[in-house]
Formats: structure tokens, C-alpha cells, sequence
């Protein structure tokens, strides 16, 4: 995992022109947010608020999924559990085989990344289309989403341009992006019309009430949720909240921090399959709520807050490590730091543990989150977990990180400290043979001169100077 994180990290940043378009365009998020916050009283209310909502929905969690499930199934909602991301694709294949569906058109959701979703059902010989813009552009590319919110936020128009032209030879080429947007929409029309299933994430699950909230911009999600037959929603097990009323802060909170915007142009609220009497809707509707570690993750009170996540974006848009690498350098479906400490208690961090030290530490993350999760101080515990030091928690991997040089020469530090004249001993002999030292001693001197020792340490200038008796 190591060195193809270098690998992509080097590619990154040597691509000036996707660094360009990111830098651009996440310039103008942070600038609409800050513009939508201008209070910054009623913006700390609000995290406050927030924060109050997802940590007491994580408390009471295990009563809230039964609630919901409850609710859910006496509005004539069906929910499936499912442990593992092969249990959720086989449950979205058998309702597919159910409905003699080839077919299935998709909304935004990550969670459908998080299962790899497409690759599973076009293995099955189901066709997977992609309605959300910035999603269809990438599958149509064929790379995974850059970006929690924005998927193709590192393309410019005259990359989608090529990209559409690539695919779709027969349309006339155009940069303007007004024209992109209605070929898109031309070429998804036919494909709403005829689908039997579609499927959408989830953005909040009102445990009360039993209501599936998906928010948007495009209305490609309430195509998705209304013209098929059947609507198949999956959803992590945190996305759940108590009550409807915590529903507007939340929205507020999300639709501010991700675009700037007051409210995002959709709200739509599922709470029943088509009844009789109504002229649209979906005839069935599914709700998969997956685990993939969630629960491990619950079980450990501070590692929990990692849940709290609203998958705003708003940590990424603020990062610099984020903004200068951007999303498919993490190699994950989770990038910059949320995905830094989600994705190694998700896959282990023998298998994503590089990420935790994707971070500067600037605290940039802390200060921008919502629902005040503590990304840096999550950082440190990771990092800690893998070397095997601190706590006996259950993270996957913990101490695969562990190197027995880098352990020895920390051993052989703490004992050089412990002792005074241990300590000016060595000290001053380094200072004599300062010179002897390695010019490159890597990976620091990749990137910064060499140190050098001065020829005589503070102790023995004090003295030279009368402040300090020998």
C-alpha cells in the first residue's frame, strides 16, 4: 500500500492541469461557504446543534435501526441487512432477478462505491447507468469519483467535451457547458423511460417516522426514486437520526458546508411504495443498510465519532493536502480526511494505513466539520494503532505499521534522554563530528537540505557566556 501511495502521490502532483482545475474549483466552494456562514455565532449554534443530533443518534443506535426498521415496514418499506458489501450487491441482484430487471439507473451515492456495486451487477450482465452529471462523467471515463460531492471536479469543459465526443461520436462537439448538460440529459431521458429499477443512497433515515431523506441538485435522484417500478435505497447503518424535526438543521449544515447554498434544489422525502390512488412512485421500495465495520467501529467510544460524518465534503474543500493532490491519489472511495480515518478502520490499516499520514495535522479539518468530528486527534490514534502502541482496540491491522529500525532507534532516543550526561555526552560529540553525518538521510533530505549541528550546544555557550556556573 506504501509505495503505490508515493506512486499516486507523485503522479498527482505532477498533473498541473488536473491541480489546476481542482484548485479552481474547490476555491469556489470554500468561498460560497464562507459566504452562506457569514454569522459565525449561528454557524457555532448550528454545529453545536448538529453535533448534538449525530452523537445522540450513535448513542442509542442499535434501538434507533429497530425503529426504523419498524417504521419503515409499516409504511410497506422492505429492509434488508446486510454485514458485508457482498451480502448488499447480492441483496440488490436478487431484487433485480426478481423484477426481470437488465437494467439499472443510479443516483449519487458512495455507498454504492464503498460496494463496488457497478463492477458486481455488469459481472452479472446487468447494464449500470450512471444519472448524476459528475457520476456519468466518470463512468463514462472510467475512473472512480474524485470527489465526495463533486465526482468530476478534476475535468474542465474541454476534457468532457473530448470525453462526450470519445463516446458519443455522432454528437456535435461543444465546450459550452449549457450544451453538455442537455446532451447529457437527452441521452438519460430514454434511459429513465425505460428502466425497471433504479437506486439511490440516502442521506438521512428518520428513525420516528420511518423516512428515507435524499437530498440534490439535478433531479436525476427523484427520476430515479418516482419512473421505475422498484427503488432500491442503500445506506450506511450511522445514517440514521431520531426525529424529523432534527431533519432541517442537518440539511442546513450539509446543503451550506458542501455547495453554499441556503437549500439544495430537491428534498425529497420516501416514506411509503406508491399508493392507491397516486399517479407516481415506485410500486416497491427497498432499503439495504449495510454494516462493513460500522459496528466495530460503534464499539470504540472515540473512533465512534468517525460516524458522525454528514459527507458534506467540507474537509476535503479545506485540506491542503487534499486541494494539491485531489481525490484519486488516496487510491480509496473515501479521500482526504474523512477518508483518512475512515477507510483504514473499514479496510484495516495493513491495507490503508498510508492514509492517516496523508495530513499535515493543520487542524484545518476540525475547525470546518459541521458536526465537529476530531479528525486530527482520530489521525493521531490511528497512527498510534499502527505501530501497536496505547490501546488494545479491535481497529484491523492494528501494529501492521510497526517498523523494528524505526522502534529500536526510538528506544535507543528515550534512553539517551533519560540520563543528563548521557544526553551532553552525545550531544557534544555530535557537535564535533557534525560533519561525519550523512548528506542524505532520507526521506527527509528528499525534499530539505541536510541538517547541520552547530559546533557548540546552548549548555556550553551559556556557560562561555557567564549565564550558566559549571
Amino acid at each position: 500500500m506504501a509505495a503505490e501511495w508515493h506512486a499516486r502521490v507523485a503522479d498527482a502532483l505532477g498533473n498541473q492541469r488536473t491541480r489546476a482545475n481542482i484548485g479552481r474549483a474547490l476555491d469556489g466552494l470554500v468561498a460560497k461557504r464562507r459566504a452562506a456562514f457569514s454569522d459565525r455565532d449561528e454557524l457555532e449554534r448550528l454545529r453545536d446543534q448538529g453535533q448534538a443530533i449525530r452523537a445522540q443518534a450513535l448513542a442509542c443506535l442499535p434501538d434507533l435501526l429497530a425503529a426504523l426498521e419498524r417504521n419503515c415496514t409499516a409504511n410497506g418499506i422492505r429492509v434488508h441487512w446486510a454485514e458485508t458489501c457482498d451480502q448488499a450487491n447480492r441483496e440488490v441482484l436478487d431484487i433485480l432477478h426478481r423484477h426481470e430487471a437488465r437494467m439499472l439507473i443510479k443516483g449519487k451515492s458512495m455507498v454504492s462505491e464503498e460496494l463496488g456495486l457497478n463492477a458486481f451487477l455488469e459481472a452479472q450482465g446487468i447494464e449500470v447507468v450512471e444519472t448524476d452529471l459528475g457520476e456519468l462523467i466518470v463512468q463514462l471515463a472510467e475512473e472512480r469519483p474524485f470527489h465526495i460531492l463533486a465526482p468530476a471536479i478534476h475535468k474542465d469543459r474541454r476534457q468532457i467535451a473530448e470525453l462526450f465526443k470519445a463516446r458519443f461520436p455522432e454528437l456535435p462537439y461543444s465546450e459550452d457547458a449549457e450544451a453538455l448538460t442537455a446532451t447529457a440529459r437527452r441521452l438519460l431521458r430514454e434511459r429513465f423511460r425505460g428502466a425497471v429499477a433504479g437506486l439511490t443512497g440516502v442521506n438521512f433515515a428518520v428513525a420516528e417516522t420511518g423516512t428515507l431523506a435524499l437530498v440534490e441538485n439535478e433531479g436525476n435522484g427523484r427520476m430515479c426514486t418516482t419512473v421505475p417500478e422498484v427503488h432500491i435505497a442503500v445506506t450506511g447503518i450511522e445514517k440514521v437520526i431520531a426525529r424529523l424535526d432534527q431533519l432541517p438543521t442537518l440539511l442546513t449544515l450539509l446543503t451550506r458546508s458542501a455547495t453554499g447554498q441556503p437549500i439544495t434544489t430537491y428534498v425529497n422525502l420516501i416514506g411509503a411504495p406508491r399508493r392507491t390512488g397516486e399517479l407516481d412512485g415506485p410500486q416497491e421500495v427497498h432499503l439495504i443498510l449495510l454494516d462493513n465495520g460500522r459496528s466495530r467501529i460503534f464499539a470504540d467510544p472515540e473512533l465512534r465519532t468517525t460516524l458522525r460524518c454528514i459527507r458534506c465534503g467540507a474537509c476535503l474543500n479545506h485540506c491542503p493536502v487534499y486541494v494539491r493532490l485531489g481525490g484519486h491519489a488516496y487510491g480509496t472511495v473515501y479521500p482526504g480526511p474523512i477518508g483518512g480515518i475512515l477507510e483504514p478502520q473499514l479496510q484495516g490499516l495493513a491495507a490503508a494505513g498510508s492514509l492517516v499520514d496523508a495530513s499535515s495535522l493543520c487542524g484545518a479539518c476540525d475547525e470546518i466539520c459541521p458536526v465537529r468530528i476530531p479528525i486530527p486527534r482520530l489521525l493521531n490514534r490511528l497512527r498510534a494503532e499502527g505501530v501497536g502502541a496505547g490501546s488494545d482496540s479491535q481497529v484491523p491491522g492494528r501494529g501492521s505499521r510497526r517498523d523494528p529500525r524505526q522502534a529500536a532507534i526510538w528506544r535507543l532516543w528515550a534512553w539517551l534522554h533519560a540520563d543528563p550526561g548521557r544526553y551532553r555526552f552525545l550531544s557534544g560529540l555530535l557537535s564535533r563530528t557534525g560533519t561525519l553525518i550523512p548528506r542524505l538521510i532520507r526521506p527527509w533530505t528528499k525534499s530539505r537540505r541536510p541538517p547541520r549541528l552547530a559546533p557548540k550546544g546552548l549548555h556550553r555557550l551559556a556557560r562561555e557566556a557567564g549565564f550558566v556556573d559549571d
